[in-house]
């Protein structure tokens, strides 16, 4: 008989994941693709007390160039000032624009949380996979599902297929859950972060910035 599947508890698979390596006195390497220091801060809190963390910030989506620069400095600022229990490096990625525009293509009037952002997801997921792979790293994962607009589902779907492919652990997770987007809110005001208003891509930003000249045009309506 055919059926829905079964929802996962990606939360539970990561506590359970944690659980095994401590239990076999192991702490594990992990490339954390981070989107921004913001979504960055309750991840790296929590994770760092059981792996050897690279946080890679490969984020091609960003909007406009200043933007990209301005989140960059941040996540480093963040990577440098956070007591950590193990160590936490940071790698950047590259900045090919490009490639996000032709991921892009055909999709760009596509409402966020669709299947553009899907993409995208995979965009840097993969990118993400391949240096984990170059560096030797045991695990990777991102911090995409710690944001209460981003799809958990189809970020572990993504990373477990990408984790066959590619002969490396995907950390199954969503940092959602647990308080862990509130914790994220917290720290960013306890370490005086920039926190953007927008998820990152030009389409993102007019997409947000349409609801609020909405919202402005009702107020004075």
């Amino acid at each position: 008989m055919g059926g829905r599947k079964l929802k996962q508890n990606y939360q539970k698979m990561l506590e359970e994941t944690i659980a095994k390596n401590q239990s076999e006195n192991k702490v594990p390497t992990l490339l954390l693709h981070s989107c921004c220091a913001p979504c960055s801060s309750y991840c790296l809190e929590y994770l760092s007390q059981y792996f050897k963390i690279t946080v890679f910030y490969y984020n091609p989506n960003i909007y406009p160039e200043e933007e990209y620069f301005k989140r960059v400095k941040e996540q480093q600022r963040f990577v440098e000032r956070l007591p950590a229990k193990y160590p936490v490096s940071f790698v950047e990625g590259n900045y090919d624009k490009e490639r996000f525009y032709q991921m892009a293509q055909g999709l760009e009037d596509v409402k966020e949380g669709g299947e553009r952002c899907f993409r995208c997801y995979e965009l840097r997921l993969r990118e993400s996979a391949e240096i984990a792979n170059k560096l030797h790293m045991d695990y990777f994962t991102t911090t995409l599902s710690i944001s209460p607009l981003k799809n958990a589902e189809k970020l572990n779907e993504i990373g477990d297929r990408l984790s066959e492919e590619y002969g490396i652990s995907y950390l199954n997770s969503d940092f959602k859950k647990k308080n862990g987007y509130k914790r994220s809110v917290e720290l960013s005001e306890e370490y005086g972060m920039y926190r953007q208003y927008y998820c990152g891509c030009v389409f993102s930003k007019k997409e947000r910035d349409a609801q609020i000249a909405a919202k402005e045009a009702e107020r004075h309506a």
